[in-house]
This record gives C-alpha cells, sequence and structure tokens, in this order.
C-alpha cells in the first residue's frame, strides 16, 4: 500500500480514540489512560497501586474454594472474592488487564508472559475449539509469522492477500490474523473492509506499533486485539508481557488456557504495565512527532531509496538505504542499536537479521523484507541529536551506484 504522507500533521491530530464510558461518566483516552485500574485506591486509603507479590493466598474455607475453582474450570470466571492462586490471577495484573481493556474499548483483557504467549494462548483456544486453520496476512512480527508457519501448535495457515481473505476461508478456520502498521514494513490495512472480508470468523489484529492511542480495531470490527505490552505499552525497556483485549466471553476461555499453561505475568510487570499506560497517550505523541519529522529529512536524503511511515502517524520509521544497511546499524552512536521498540530511547534494527530472520527468505522479501531496509523505533529525544546521530552513520555507509530515488523532500512513501 503506497501513498504520501503528510508529515507536518503528525502531533496535532486528535486522539482517534474519542471518549470513553466509565458508568455514567465520560472520559477522554488521556484521562483513562492515568485513572483506569485506580477506582477503588481513595477507599483503600491509597494513592498508587499496591504491588500484590503473592504466590499463594490462605483461605480457611475449603469447601468455598473448591466451588470457585470448579467455576473456574467450568466457565473460565472467578468471582470477586479473595485471590485462590497466582496462577488463576493476580490483583496487580487485573488492575493492568482493566486499564488496557478501557483503553482498547473492550469488555475484557488477559494478560500474558509475553506477546508470543499472548498469540500462542489465542491460538490454543481456536484449535481447541476444532478450528485449527488460521488465515494471515504478511508481513507480521517474525516470530508469529515463523509461529503459524511451523504449525508448532498444530495450526495451519494460508498466507493472502488482503482481497484473498474472503476466498481463503474454509469451515475449520478460526482466526483471521493481521498486523497494521505491520512490523517491519508499516504497510496499513483498511481493518474495517478486512473485517467485513471475514465474516464469521474472528479477526485477531496485532495493535502493538499503533496503540490504542492511535487506532482501535475491536471499532473496526475486529474481535480481538493482540499487544506485545514490552513495547510501547510498558515505554521504558524494562518489561516483558502480551495482552490480549477482547469480549468477555472470549476472556475466559484465554483465562483457561492461561492457567494450563502457566504463561502467566509476573505482578511487577503487571504493576510496571500499569504504570506505563498513565503517560502512554504522551509518550506516543511526542514520539510521533520526531519520528515524523526524521521521516521527512530521510526522505529528502540522497542516501536513502525509501521510507515507510504510517499515514495514521506513530514512532515506527522504516526506511531502505542505498548504502550498506550493515554499516549504519554499526554506525550510530546515540541510537541504540538493538531488537525490540517502543522505549523512551531511540533503536535500530536490520529486520532481515533479527526480528524477521526466522522467516524464510523468500517469503521475507516478497512481504518487503530486503536487506537494505532498517526499522526504526523513535523516542524521545530531541530531534536534532538524533538527525546527528543518523546524518554520520549514513555517512559512514556510503552509498550504492545505480539506486533509483523513491520519495521527496515534502514526504515519502508509505508502507
Amino acid at each position: 500500500m503506497d501513498s504520501t504522507r503528510d508529515f507536518e500533521a503528525v502531533g496535532r491530530r486528535d486522539t482517534p480514540a474519542g471518549q470513553h464510558r466509565t458508568g455514567s461518566v465520560r472520559r477522554a483516552l488521556t484521562t483513562e489512560a492515568v485513572h483506569a485500574g485506580r477506582e477503588d485506591l481513595a477507599g483503600l486509603g491509597l494513592h498508587a497501586p499496591p504491588l500484590d507479590l503473592s504466590t499463594t493466598y490462605p483461605s480457611y474455607d475449603s469447601r468455598g474454594e473448591a466451588e470457585r475453582i470448579d467455576a473456574f474450570a467450568a466457565t473460565g470466571v472467578l468471582d470477586e472474592g479473595p485471590p485462590v492462586y497466582a496462577r488463576l490471577g493476580n490483583p496487580t495484573v487485573g488492575r493492568f488487564e482493566t486499564g488496557l481493556a478501557r483503553l482498547e474499548g473492550a469488555e475484557s483483557a488477559v494478560a500474558f508472559a509475553s506477546g508470543m504467549a499472548a498469540l500462542s494462548a489465542v491460538l490454543l483456544v481456536r484449535i481447541a475449539a476444532g478450528l485449527r486453520h488460521v488465515v494471515a496476512v504478511r508481513p507480521l512480527y517474525g516470530c508469529s509469522d515463523h509461529l503459524l508457519t511451523a504449525g508448532l501448535l498444530g495450526s495451519e495457515v494460508t498466507w493472502v492477500d488482503p482481497a484473498g481473505i474472503a476466498d481463503a476461508i474454509r469451515p475449520d478456520t478460526g482466526l483471521v490474523m493481521v498486523e497494521s502498521p505491520a512490523n517491519p514494513t508499516l504497510a496499513e490495512l483498511d481493518l474495517r473492509a478486512v473485517a467485513h472480508a471475514c465474516g464469521t470468523v474472528p479477526l485477531l489484529v496485532d495493535n502493538t506499533f499503533a496503540t490504542p492511542v492511535l487506532q482501535r480495531p475491536l471499532e473496526s470490527g475486529a474481535r480481538i486485539v493482540l499487544h506485545s505490552a514490552t513495547k510501547y505499552l510498558g515505554g521504558h525497556g524494562d518489561v516483558l508481557g502480551g495482552v490480549v483485549a477482547c469480549d468477555e466471553e472470549f476472556a475466559r476461555s484465554l483465562r483457561q488456557v492461561r492457567f494450563a499453561t502457566g504463561g502467566v505475568l509476573h505482578p511487577l510487570a503487571g504493576y510496571l504495565l500499569h504504570r506505563g499506560l498513565a503517560t502512554l497517550p504522551v509518550r506516543m505523541r511526542a514520539a510521533a512527532a520526531t519520528a515524523a519529522e526524521l521521516a521527512r529529512r530521510l526522505a529528502a536524503d540522497p542516501r536513502v531509496s525509501r521510507v515507510h511511515y504510517p499515514r495514521i502517524g506513530g514512532a515506527m520509521v522504516s526506511f531502505e538505504v542505498t548504502g550498506e544497511a550493515h554499516e549504519v546499524i554499526a554506525g550510530v552512536r546515540l541510537i541504540t542499536p538493538a531488537v525490540s521498540l517502543g522505549s523512551v530511547d531511540t533503536l535500530i534494527q536490520h529486520p532481515a537479521s533479527i526480528s524477521h530472520r526466522v522467516v524464510a527468505e523468500d517469503d521475507r522479501r516478497e512481504a518487503g523484507v530486503g536487506d537494505k531496509l532498517l526499522r526504526m523505533s523513535v523516542g524521545l529525544e530531541d530531534v536534532e541529536d538524533l538527525w546527528s546521530d543518523l546524518d554520520a552513520a549514513l555517512g559512514r555507509a556510503g552509498a550504492g551506484p545505480g539506486t533509483e530515488r523513491v520519495g521527496s523532500g515534502r514526504g515519502a512513501t508509505a508502507g
């Protein structure tokens, strides 16, 4: 999907997610980010959310506890009584789940030890229902692609272009999976059109890059929203986690799988992720403004052949260099050459070597992940400092002869 992006508009747009209803009060996304999951604190005499590190909880009513566990095994529902065991649920993690569900406009959210654990749980729920077939659109995050392609959980995948989704659906299709903006090309999809093509098959959207600050896929017809919470939700490069936002019916099945497989989020991670939500809108908008400016400068640079930056905005920029991409990685000094994204500091990596290395080379190239492509997660540093570092690294990389230019000083090719 190629079009011209007006970089000047990023950072000034209103929050697409609009407002959210809590009881009878309508609250803006920025307000929800700060307060969701904290509503009971004043009644507890607290200002900051508590951190509950317990692995188990005392109970002198073993009969009642047995009934509660039976109910969970049958339905995936635990009542609002005291906690039982950390693998069933944790109050600190529950606060994060409440906050993320509110931001995504979902009934529920279920947190896991990582984004891949969250995706695995979704697949296991559908496979357990006898629906092992997945229809997916490339590119996806490399490990998501690998999990589907390798069939490690017993699933089978059909890779299609967006226009082929409806024709690829079979009686045993349990899921359609897309990522928009996609990792690492930042390709965007019309989520409403994709959801329509899915019919009654649930659509899962990986919303890691956009976050609910930029889009809420459930409003476009998706049933399941996936986040690698490690990225923007945590926001500081110091916590690993994943979360699924969905309706309560699906959440119950996810909780049962989480209990059975043990892919639980540690309470400290839940605490850090909940804290990260409070600053998510501010961080995303600030980083997006810098990313848009860097994308504009890269598009005007003769050492760059193509820039990918989504219409929706955001803090991710991908670009293809005319010189040696590996030399850019080796040449940065302020920017951190590392896998992952979404931190307060800027990261750069070579997808074909790291994040998408597990994807077969032909599939990588067909999805637009070539050897010249670099992916940059823009942080909160000053734009001039970042540009100075990029400029120097691009100079060390040199320029390849005979490369056709794509993009101009007024914009760039969006992918």
